[in-house]
């Protein structure tokens, strides 16, 4: 069984530039936003940058399954305001469907917020019913649920939020979870020690099921457990510390499954990568 190991890449320039940039730092895994993020609407991928991006991806290696494309920050499936939910429902549709086109297997995306205007759980449904719509249009890509630091009115930074919307999902098949190490400290699951690794794991297999696990966002974290702050941290320097990664690196159960870092500082990537290898 083999780690894949990467990072979110810059896609500047072109879709296929993200794999460039993955092997520039002996990634053999990536993720990549294949729009801009900040904004709602996106001119659609030319035929020529689909085919020439599938090509690459043969070319220099790398598995379609082992890249990790993420939606844009500002999509809100669980939004109470009817026009952010429209505008989030056709961004969120059509992300799903440029990672179909690319021939890739997943999207990566944040559940949503409730903004204190609807409940926890109305908001959980509402996620939930807004990827059923999404899978109804589209085929062969997953949806991955990221688990969240909890910040403001984030969902998802339980494992029981999580739970909750895969149940509302009606393709099981098509859905499942990316761990973030960084938001999953913040959220209140010390990974820092052994035991409460071993809990962490526990829970999830027990609420949620690691059969559902697609993905991991290998991230150190500048805030300790239960901050509910994001604030990555380059690996071994924050509060997951170095005993962390090496009991991570050395569990079977993260083998043959993208690990991306989203670590602050690019100019490191590769080096982390090799770290990580050695252990």
């Amino acid at each position: 069984m083999t780690k894949y190991i990467g990072a979110h890449v810059s896609a500047s320039g072109g879709v296929g530039n993200a794999i460039l940039n993955a092997e520039a730092i002996g990634a053999n895994a990536f993720a990549l936003f294949t729009r801009n993020q900040r904004s709602w609407v996106s001119k659609p991928l030319a035929q020529l940058e689909i085919d020439g991006f599938k090509a690459l991806l043969v070319e220099r290696g790398f598995r379609p399954e082992m890249v990790l494309p993420h939606d844009s920050y500002l999509i809100n499936l669980g939004s109470p305001d009817e026009e952010t939910l429209q505008k989030s429902r056709a961004a969120f549709f059509d992300e799903m469907y440029r990672a179909q086109q690319l021939g890739l297997t997943m999207l990566n995306f944040h559940p949503g917020s409730h903004l204190n205007r609807i409940s926890e759980e109305e908001c959980l449904d509402q996620i939930a019913r807004e990827i059923n719509l999404a899978l109804s249009k589209t085929e062969g890509v997953t949806a991955v649920i990221e688990n969240t630091a909890g910040q403001g009115t984030n969902l998802g930074w339980r494992f029981e939020h999580i739970a909750r919307i895969i149940e509302g999902v009606d393709d099981k098949s098509r859905v499942g979870v990316c761990i973030d190490t960084c938001h999953t400290l913040a959220a209140g699951y010390d990974l820092s020690t052994e035991m409460g690794y071993q809990f962490c794991f526990d829970d999830f297999e027990r609420i949620v099921g690691l059969k559902y696990l697609r993905a991991i966002h290998l991230n150190d974290s500048k805030k300790g457990a239960g901050s509910h702050v994001d604030r990555h941290e380059v690996l071994g320097e924050g509060f997951l510390g170095k005993a962390f990664f090496e009991r991570f690196m050395n569990d079977s159960r993260f083998d043959d499954m993208p690990i991306i870092l989203e670590t602050p500082d690019p100019m490191r990537w590769a080096d982390e990568i090799k770290w990580l290898r050695s252990l």
